[in-house]
């Protein structure tokens, strides 16, 4: 007999929920630093085209794939995809959809740590003292343990702050936990972003007598500007697509779970698009209205170009300095990095629940057990990723699981879902129960323009960096070991995953077979 499932307490309660797994660090950190390496308001055109081609149809897609799989007891895409193709490879594949947002996780949380930390270091005024953007990287990494002398005890006493808040979080369930968070968390993150953009506009020009030319309206015009004859270089393109999957968290495998929870005929449709609006509100406008022009108004376009080479340098080197600069820079800066904390635990926790779904919806294990377990295993992983950082470990597991993975597998779904299930199935999940009616043209890119579009990604991608990075072109040789192993411990998660898929469906079987000779 199959158990009853969570379920989500309220409509407004799953919409901030799926919008906190989309808002992440990337929203404020990867963004702008994307929007500025690739032209500015150049990079907008393609961002929206991949938006309207990619993003929306996408997300339908994974909201209705997951709520079919809730309705037959499946909270995690093994299960899913072998509703969708009676096939023994399809719950195999799914086992992606429990790796992936795993994988991304393991380092994730710990660069969610830093967000908390340096919310601390910002009201005890730990780094002010260090003017230069120079300087707050040498902070970072002596906090990192990277820099000579220097040891990794602060950072995991974060790591663990922060592990520790999600296994929380995760434990309580979706109404009582991630519901319950996402319902404090996404206001909280709204309220001071919205303070911070402000203060951004009103920095005018910090500097008028020697830098007459480095102030917010530059700053604006630096990150949103068009440059119309770039559109020719395919790579902006690539990024653009590139940011959509980070930005809507799509590929991933947790928009899948949350969606299980969902009852069978609620609308998906309009909760769908408005969770990726509100994604968009938090990327674009919040987003690239803080961190680029603020940097632009105090060190200048060359040196803000320069900045923007790393999602990092910008937000842990460069808006500490300024926070230095500007009256109650404290509390802005405690305002910044809280902001970036509440935006990756609610992204976090969406990564964690699949695994956690798998072992109470598969294995029967409590939710509190299987959130134990899952954190267990994530603390192990986590300290090589802290041990082991400036050997690229970290840069290595987000490259195959948070880069080239999501696109990989949203390939797979969309062959699954529409070629394989049908389209004409695919369809009818998607507007079942619509509070909106969707434009039948969504019909046509999903079969045709999403996974063409896909397939072109996945080939660019290859060609361009994927060759390069697979035989670790330009990887320093004392770096290798450290690469193979983090190759390694990804092919050990995926591989355990896979025995646990094997084991459940062999356990599933067995009863299945049971019950038939017991009602004979």
């Amino acid at each position: 007999m199959q158990k009853q499932r969570e379920q989500w307490a309220s409509r407004i309660g799953l919409i901030l929920a799926m919008a906190g797994n989309a808002i992440g660090l990337g929203n404020f950190l990867r963004f702008p630093v994307q929007a500025a390496k690739n032209g500015g308001g150049t990079f907008m055109i393609p961002y929206f085209i991949s938006f309207l081609l990619l993003g929306i149809p996408l997300m339908w897609a994974e909201w209705a794939i997951g709520r079919h799989g809730g309705k037959h007891g499946h909270g995690t895409l093994p299960g899913m995809l072998e509703l969708l193709w009676k096939n023994k490879l399809a719950k195999y594949l799914g086992a992606l959809g429990i790796f992936l947002p795993f994988a991304i996780v393991i380092y994730y949380n710990y660069i969610e740590s830093w967000t908390l930390a340096y919310s601390f270091f910002s009201l005890t005024k730990s780094y002010f003292g260090s003017t230069s953007v120079e300087s707050m990287r040498g902070f970072l990494q002596n906090y990192q343990g990277i820099a000579p002398g220097s040891t990794i005890w602060l950072a995991v006493f974060f790591f663990v702050i922060t592990l520790g808040a999600n296994i929380w979080v995760i434990a309580r369930g979706i109404s009582g936990g991630i519901e319950r968070l996402a319902k404090i968390a996404m206001p909280v993150l709204f309220i001071f972003a919205i303070a911070l953009v402000i203060r951004v506009l009103t920095l005018g020009t910090p500097d008028p007598v020697n830098h007459p030319d480095q102030n917010i309206s530059n700053g604006l015009g630096f990150i949103w500007n068009p440059n119309f004859a770039l559109l020719a270089n395919a790579g902006i393109w690539l990024a653009a697509a590139g940011q959509i999957f980070f930005t809507l968290s799509l590929g991933s495998g947790a928009i899948h779970t949350y969606a299980s929870y969902v009852r069978e005929k609620d609308d998906i449709a309009l909760t769908g698009l408005a969770t990726a609006s509100t994604n968009e509100v938090a990327e674009v406008v919040c987003g690239g209205t803080i961190a680029i022009p603020a940097a632009v108004a105090f060190f200048g376009i060359a040196a803000t170009q320069q900045i923007a080479k790393s999602a990092f340098d910008l937000g842990f080197d460069a808006m500490p300095v300024i926070f230095q600069k500007i009256p109650l820079g404290a509390i802005f800066g405690f305002m910044w990095f809280l902001l970036l904390f509440f935006a990756g635990i609610t992204s976090s926790v969406a990564l964690m629940q699949p695994a956690s779904a798998f072992l109470q919806d598969e294995f029967n294990v409590s939710r509190k057990k299987a959130a134990l377990i899952c954190g267990a295993v994530l603390f192990v992983t986590g300290m090589l990723i802290i041990v082991f950082l400036k050997h690229g470990f970290l840069d290595e597991i987000d490259y195959w699981a948070g880069t080239f993975g999501l696109v990989l597998f949203a390939f797979i779904e969309v062959i699954v879902f529409v070629w394989i299930f049908g389209r004409e199935n695919a369809w009818n999940e998607i507007t079942k129960g619509a509070d909106i009616k969707i434009p039948k043209i969504f019909k046509f890119i999903l079969t045709y323009v999403t996974p063409v579009a896909l397939a072109l990604i996945l080939i660019a991608w290859t060609v361009q960096e994927m060759i390069g990075k697979l035989f670790m072109k330009g990887v320093a040789q004392a770096d290798v070991p450290y690469i193979i192993g983090a190759r390694v411990l990804m092919l050990i998660l995926l591989a355990a995953i896979c025995i646990l898929i094997h084991i459940a469906w062999k356990r599933k079987n067995k009863a299945i077979k049971r019950e038939r000779k017991e009602r004979i």
